[in-house]
């Protein structure tokens, strides 16, 4: 099964592609568009900022593997996924600067799939790993913001 990285990838090639093959009307158009930029940097630095805490904690960045240790510092105080969040950001982001609603669906289907089929099966791995540990996170942190 792919994972949230592979589903990120996929929307923003099929973003970027259906943009130029099927091209619609703008909804944004510049100088507007530019804020796209603002919303992908703020994607890659929460979701860099993210991953740096996974490497420093020593703990894996695969969801498929089991991790060493829950992480709850930096943005994982306000958000369970922030790398998620970063990447629903960037596509975002494109979605923005492109200006068009193909573009759109891309962040909509990323954190749709992403929330129903994908963090579900991590959170109950971290619940089975971490337990009343994570059960408790899980009560003070929301999934999104």
């Amino acid at each position: 099964m792919a994972d949230g990285q592979d589903y990120f990838v996929i929307l923003l090639i099929l973003s970027l592609l259906l943009n130029f093959f099927f091209p619609v009307p703008a909804f944004l158009s510049p100088p507007f568009t530019y804020a796209g930029f603002l919303i992908i940097g703020s994607g890659l630095v929460l979701a860099l900022w993210s991953r740096s805490l996974f490497l420093k904690n020593a703990t894996t960045l695969q969801p498929s593997e089991e991790p060493s240790s829950l992480v709850t510092s930096g943005p994982f105080r306000l958000s369970r996924n922030p790398i998620y969040l970063g990447m629903a950001a960037i596509l975002l982001g494109v979605a923005v600067f492109l200006g068009t609603l193909v573009a759109l669906a891309s962040p909509v289907i990323f954190v749709t799939v992403i929330g129903l089929f994908i963090i579900p099966l991590e959170e109950r791995m971290m619940e089975k790993i971490f337990g009343d540990a994570y059960r408790d996170y899980k009560r003070r942190v929301r999934r999104w913001l």
